[in-house]
């Protein structure tokens, strides 16, 4: 069966820096986008919106989207309040009606909704909701240590600073250069990319270093390198349990530190400006030690998200973290000729000792 074709549903919030998940569907699956519902933006293009994305169509109702012809609509926004709109209601059930599935990422699960599901099954479709956690889930034991892949970690200065796109750019790179390199997705938007993985925000504490432990597992048997999706941050007084969690379940052999060019403050973006973001080195020491603890890693490689900065601010602050940092720096999304993060991948691969992960 072909992979199925989306109309994004990013109703009201479709903007640069506001849809993520939709704005990374149409980056990495643009040839599975027939189209994008947002009644604000409609009339334009994609790449009108965002900078990026070519001639996709954004449309203002759901039978110009269904004209599109599309398999699925996937749910590329969480509505306020994380509560389905009425108007959004009447929208997929249309869209079932159609023969369209539905891929959600929402914290509430759409196939647990009376009236969705009844239609879905009467209508023969299916309701993914990628952030129900698969079961059973155990805790860690330390498995992933004794893989014999290269298992590569982001980890970051604080939320939404780019550790799934990061580790998105090095899949391309790596398969560009023959690498068998398994990407595994901890959040809904990697789900929706690769097609499978475990959204750890829906897990319980207990077992999400389980479930990082599992993704390793199962990517380890088709692959040289394992990249795993990286989640919140150590210092995040909200998320550091999920980061924790990740670094001692998937035990990599290397992270790559992710990092938002001129945030100053954690979860900034959320108008929290009491906690500063220390210096780059500092965050190196910290998840080196973080690390060590359960199993030995280094960060070996930058990546700084230079969305705010024009093209030589940005150059210059790559050059900048690596001055401070000693490490290789860039943003291979503004600078996607610059392999410096594939190249930090390859050169750990090459230089690792064969047992030393059996230390």
């Amino acid at each position: 069966m072909p992979p199925q074709r989306f109309l994004i549903l990013a109703d009201g919030d479709f903007d640069p820096m506001i849809s993520k998940t939709a704005n990374a569907v149409i980056r990495y699956l643009p040839e599975r986008v027939v189209g994008v519902l947002d009644r604000a933006t409609a009339g334009s293009t994609v790449h009108d919106v965002l900078g990026f994305g070519g001639t996709i169509p954004v449309v203002g109702t759901i039978a110009e989207g269904l004209a599109l012809e599309p398999d699925a609509v996937l749910i590329g926004i969480a509505p306020m309040g994380g509560r389905l709109p009425e108007t959004w209601r009447a929208w997929l059930l249309e869209a079932l009606d159609a023969g369209c599935d539905i891929w959600s990422g929402l914290h509430t699960f759409l196939s647990d909704d009376p009236e969705l599901s009844t239609r879905a099954r009467e209508r023969g479709r299916e309701i993914r909701d990628v952030r129900r956690p698969p079961s059973p889930l155990v805790v860690s034991s330390g498995k992933a240590r004794l893989v014999e892949p290269l298992v590569v970690l982001t980890v970051g200065t604080d939320c939404n600073v780019g550790k799934m796109t990061c580790q998105l750019q090095i899949v391309r790179g790596l398969h560009e250069r023959g690498f068998r390199t398994r990407f595994a997705a901890t959040g809904q938007t990697g789900i929706f990319i690769e097609g499978a993985g475990i959204a750890v925000d829906a897990v319980v504490a207990d077992f999400v270093g389980g479930a990082a432990e599992q993704l390793v597992l199962e990517a380890a048997a088709e692959a040289d390198i394992v990249l795993v999706e990286g989640q919140g941050s150590l210092n995040h007084p909200g998320y550091s349990g999920v980061t924790l969690g990740l670094l001692h379940g998937s035990c990599p052999d290397a992270m790559i530190l992710c990092h938002q060019a001129g945030r100053k403050y954690i979860s900034e973006y959320r108008e929290a400006d009491w906690l500063e973001i220390p210096p780059l080195a500092e965050y190196v020491r910290m998840y080196e030690a973080a690390a060590a603890l359960v199993h030995p890693s280094e960060v070996i490689a930058i990546y700084l998200n230079t969305v705010s900065l024009d093209d030589e601010e940005a150059r210059l602050a790559c050059r900048e973290a690596t001055r401070t940092t000693g490490l290789p720096c860039t943003d291979p999304v503004r600078f996607p000729g610059d392999t410096a993060l594939v190249d930090a991948v390859i050169a750990r691969m090459a230089d690792r000792l064969p047992d030393a992960r059996r230390a």
